[in-house]
């Protein structure tokens, strides 16, 4: 009997629920632009309350509604995403360039966390870190099998820890532990240099809040070392993207005003926009970031390197400069991902992050699963490509949308997935043999191929193009 009663209790609880359900979701639809499926979120009511009382065991029902949400978001494109508390703490961290953590940039090398660059003043530069260190433990965990992305979560912490790395420096023939206090880390997203006398090199890695401050900051102290500056080259390879107006602004640097940078379109009002060169479309807080720029970043020859890692807000810059002619564009087709997304805040610690609009060059190109095609094609070393074809591209990926301008991008294209299996099977042999796959050099270095072809083109030398790469076309759309 009292088994009997519960079950009737619950049913009697979800009839009352889905009751409530249907006034609220009434109450919304009709104030609403169109109806809601009101038959089909009752379907859903019905399906959560299954779970919840027939289930093997018992369920956790703010992770059922939250996995429901992931789930239906997930389903639209490879781009929008729910946050919930911790993953919305990672994003923001992502784009304020703001983290607790050692301060170093890292890569992987023979299954080992390999130092890029230790972050200036931090607290790794400050013990001495140095590039190339090869970090073999963090505190007792040996670095071998993880995944870059989980050997990062281990040296991250609160402020004022501390962690145990251990080091093994190549040129010493040595391994030795440092202890390194965690604090908070501002990423350095824009690096820059003179390559050699009249020629710079300026680097952005990710656009984030202070990237167009330190991006002025650093082309500003170039001009220092040398006002009559010859010739930039503005580096965005393997730049994924990040805050619009940062793309806005560093365009608008170069541009004339007024100039014509992006524009959008989507659904709703606010996702029909132009941006143009002015502060207007990019300046957050009134003054304008690129005042103290010098007259002659308007006019002084420009190539822009971008590759397949090159996406979202660097394609928009690579596609104003080409569009304007102000810049030559050298590398190989970018990523692709013109499109929009807004985050929308649901709680101080949750979000939903949806695309509302795709990205439209000055002349009107749609760069969704397109990308940028360079003016001139390199391959990333002398010899020829080692990743390029690994690099997966917005066309790859399941649940791209389209860039609503003709014949599409196949996910599954023929001979991209050829040159990736080829180039696969390649490394596989190469490590059967023991042989470790040669590593590109350092963006920026002296054996940086690209950089030296973008250089020989701003001096009017010859340029050594790539023989084998070539515009990745769509492939048409068939009827039966």
């Amino acid at each position: 009997m009292g088994a009997k009663l519960k079950v009737a209790g619950w049913v009697a609880l979800g009839a009352v629920a889905g009751a409530l359900t249907t006034m609220q979701l009434q109450a919304i639809a009709r104030s609403s632009l169109a109806p809601l499926p009101l038959d089909e979120l009752q379907q859903l009511a019905a399906v959560f309350g299954l779970v919840k009382t027939d289930y093997v065991e018992a369920v956790d029902e703010k992770k059922l509604i939250t996995d429901a949400i992931g789930g239906m978001v997930a389903g639209l494109d490879p781009h929008s995403q729910y946050f919930d508390k911790k993953s919305f703490k990672e994003f923001r961290e992502g784009t304020t360039g703001r983290f607790v953590g050692v301060g170093i940039e890292i890569g992987m090398e023979d299954g080992l966390v390999k130092v890029v660059s230790p972050i200036e003043g931090s607290p790794a530069f400050r013990a001495g870190i140095k590039s190339g260190d090869l970090i073999t433990k963090i505190d007792e965990t040996f670095v071998k099998g993880l995944t870059m992305d989980q050997a990062v979560k281990k040296m991250r912490g609160e402020p004022a820890t501390k962690v145990i790395l251990t080091i093994f420096r190549k040129a010493e023939n040595r391994s030795f532990p440092v202890t390194i206090t965690r604090e908070e880390i501002r990423v350095q997203s824009v690096r820059a240099k003179m390559v050699e006398p009249g020629y710079a090199w300026l680097r952005v890695t990710q656009f984030q809040d202070r990237t167009v401050d330190d991006f002025v900051a650093k082309l500003s102290d170039l001009y220092k070392q040398d006002p009559s500056l010859k010739g930039i080259v503005l580096d965005l390879r393997n730049d994924p993207g990040g805050l619009l107006e940062g793309a806005v602004a560093i365009s608008a640097a170069f541009l004339p005003r007024d100039a014509v940078v992006v524009s959008t379109n989507g659904q709703i009002a606010e996702s029909k926009a132009v941006f143009k060169a002015n502060p207007d479309s990019y300046a957050r807080r009134g003054s304008d970031p690129l005042r103290k720029l010098p007259e002659g970043v308007k006019s002084v020859p420009l190539v822009v390197l971008v590759n397949e890692g090159s996406a979202s807000a660097s394609e928009i810059v690579a596609g104003a400069l080409q569009d304007h002619k102000r810049a030559v564009i050298m590398g190989a087709q970018t990523f692709g991902k013109g499109s929009v997304q807004t985050v929308r805040q649901l709680s101080p610690e949750t979000a939903l992050k949806i695309t509302t609009a795709r990205y439209y060059t000055p002349s009107g190109r749609s760069i969704q699963a397109k990308g940028i095609v360079p003016d001139v094609w390199l391959d990333e070393t002398a010899e020829g490509n080692v990743f390029a074809a690994l690099r997966p591209r917005e066309a790859d990926l399941e649940k791209h949308i389209t860039n609503g301008q003709g014949p599409e991008d196949s996910p599954k294209n023929a001979d991209r997935e050829k040159a990736r299996e080829e180039a696969a099977k390649k490394l596989e042999a190469e490590f059967a043999q023991n042989k470790t796959p040669k590593t590109l050099p350092e963006f920026g270095s002296a054996e940086d191929f690209p950089l030296l072809q973008a250089l020989n083109r701003l001096k009017g030398k010859p340029v050594l193009v790539s023989k084998t790469q070539t515009e990745r076309k769509p492939e048409e759309t068939k009827t039966n």
